[in-house]
């Protein structure tokens, strides 16, 4: 007889019952339980001699024959266009089997399902088993890993010289707690009347009712409050600042891979001051950090500004944002940094006693950026062939494709594409050989177009006999993108390599910024905004309404507040809903 999986369990095991809290109106049978699942470090599988046909094991938990599909038009690649003497006799036999494996629907045609093709195409993610959940892939997940990285790179130096902390920088790599008392929730009243839709709560662990059921964790202000005041006695202790790379779990009602999960992973950071002048300057500190972050590394130009009093995060003070448009001309808030001013250390008792013995309560911000940011940089740059990854992002800057049609072309050419691999790789680019035998060189063009690799170097017979390579970019299409007899020479290649990642970098921010600027209306009038957003454009202007009018225009428009930007034209300007005088303008437009 087949034994009750259950009865592997002991009473030592702890098996979790979730629910989600609600509110009443929201329908108990769409909420589902978002399965956990975190990978260990991937960053191995992408090393520069790392094989294609290892490149993905299959104990990763992701079945590459599972993939998940979504029907669409076939979108040909810009590779199957191009003439190259090496590769055209390859052309037509990799199509139908690339056909038969690759059909993601065109952006102009329907933007969701190719976001949602080139996700399961270029093996980023796929759903997990419980609706709303996301399985991210190894590739996927390296994505994360090089933004965790260049973060933390870049603003090592910008922490260091911005922050004098007494007690120092304590960066918590793995988790705080995930799981939260419900108690501390309730302790700030506008923390949890804005996160009660959103909250998975524990309610039974190891067969027995919990005397006080548990959050998992939607943020971590709570937690860290209750750990700082076991930190932090005197002046002394102050400033401090944790920050961490880990996982959070909210219960969202329309879930979109990458943008909008019941789970995703994140870096959070918290600060505590002496002074609120200190916690300002901290907030709008990292939220300069998360702009220069965008621009320089994902190439995505966001508007950067404060939120209104409606869209603040809950239990905040004041919320500052990035807001990137992406390719649809949605809005996208890529990050954010909250002066919590001292709602949650009053709410906690989290105090300090000051120089002159007096007990203070503390002055607080967080601020954060998650995988959303991934989904940001698919919508922004990706075209109709896939991903197109900028440069400092990419795992993978140069792939190296070897190509041959006889048997005795095969051993020539694999030893140059491999020196052309050792000689990238001593450079610091990040490079990869595709020397399996298992695909044609024309679907290894498109599968790597589809991944977003920035260049690709083909090397011939022709080519080693010449001392030189065919390299193209992803982000210029056809033969335009193509260069030929680019020479073997360790110290040209790298130089040309190098320059044209640069240009590669800077091409999709300019495109980018073009774009964005492009669709943003300036507007006098509500008439004037209605037609904005109805043309899905952003629209932006003059703005000293109430809230009760801004949710108006939501309602009538579906268009939200998204930010006061900090740049602001100097003098004073008419509302556009009241006809008062008013010194900023506000950006709306519909958003995911």
């Amino acid at each position: 007889m087949r034994k009750n999986h259950h009865s592997q369990y002991t009473p030592q095991h702890t098996i979790f019952h979730v629910k989600t809290s609600s509110r009443p109106y929201h329908c108990p049978q769409r909420h589902s339980l978002m399965v956990a699942l975190r990978l260990p470090s991937v960053s191995a599988l992408f090393s520069p001699s790392a094989a294609v046909s290892r490149r993905y094991p299959e104990i990763l938990w992701c079945s590459h024959h599972n993939v998940r599909r979504f029907s669409g038009v076939s979108a040909q690649s810009t590779a199957e266009k191009e003439a190259s003497p090496e590769t055209e006799p390859v052309r037509v036999a990799a199509r139908k089997d690339r056909d038969e494996e690759r059909r993601v629907t065109p952006r102009s045609q329907d933007f969701n399902a190719w976001y949602n093709d080139v996700i399961a195409d270029a093996e980023l993610a796929d759903y997990g088993p419980v609706r709303g959940t996301m399985v991210i892939r190894p590739y996927g997940y390296a994505i994360w890993e090089a933004i965790q990285r260049l973060f933390e790179r870049e603003n090592q130096g910008d922490w260091a010289q911005q922050h004098v902390f007494s007690a120092g920088m304590i960066d918590i790599k793995e988790d705080i707690s995930k799981f939260i008392p419900y108690s501390f929730i309730e302790k700030e009243a506008s923390h949890v009347e804005g996160f009660s839709p959103e909250l998975a709560v524990v309610t039974i662990g190891g067969g027995k009712e919990l005397e006080e059921k548990l959050v998992v964790r939607p943020t971590s202000e709570t937690i860290v409050n209750h750990m700082f005041t076991q930190w932090i006695h005197s002046y002394r202790d102050l400033p401090l600042m944790i920050n961490q790379w880990a996982n959070v779990t909210r219960w969202e009602m329309r879930t979109k891979p990458f943008v909008r999960t019941l789970e995703f992973l994140w870096q959070e950071g918290h600060t505590a001051h002496a002074t609120p002048e200190e916690a300002e300057k901290e907030a709008l500190q990292m939220i300069d950090i998360y702009t220069k972050f965008a621009y320089d590394q994902a190439a995505i130009p966001v508007i950067t500004g404060r939120k209104s009093e409606v869209e603040t995060f809950a239990g905040a003070d004041r919320t500052y944002t990035i807001e990137a448009m992406m390719g649809d001309r949605k809005a996208l808030q890529a990050g954010t940094s909250h002066n919590l001013g001292q709602n949650f250390s009053r709410a906690f008792g989290t105090q300090f006693t000051d120089e002159n013995g007096q007990r203070q309560h503390v002055w607080q911000t967080s601020w954060a950026i998650s995988t959303r940011f991934v989904g940001g940089i698919i919508m922004t740059h990706g075209d109709d062939a896939g991903l197109m990854l900028p440069p400092k992002i990419a795992p993978i800057q140069v792939i190296i494709i070897p190509i041959w049609r006889k048997a005795d072309e095969q051993a020539g050419v694999l030893n140059a594409a491999s020196s052309v691999a050792e000689v990238l790789k001593s450079a610091s680019i990040k490079v990869q050989l595709d020397d399996s035998d298992q695909r044609t060189p024309g679907w290894k063009f498109n599968f790597w177009e589809m991944k977003g690799v920035p260049l690709r170097i083909e090397i011939g017979p022709r080519d080693v006999s010449s001392g030189s390579v065919v390299i193209s970019r992803r982000d210029v299409p056809g033969k335009q993108g193509k260069v030929f007899g680019i020479s073997m020479e360790p110290s040209i290649l790298v130089a040309y390599v190098k320059d044209k990642l640069d240009e590669i970098q800077s091409s999709l921010l300019e495109r980018a910024k073009s774009f964005r600027d492009s669709n943003i209306v300036d507007v006098s009038s509500y008439g004037e905004l209605k037609e904005a957003i109805s043309l899905g454009k952003w629209a932006r202007g003059p703005w000293s309404a109430s809230d009760a009018e801004e949710l108006k225009v939501k309602e009538e428009t579906g268009a939200t507040l998204r930010c006061f930007p900090f740049e602001q034209s100097p003098g004073m300007k008419t509302c556009l809903i009241t006809g008062n005088p008013t010194e900023e303008v506000a950006i709306f437009a519909k958003s995911y």
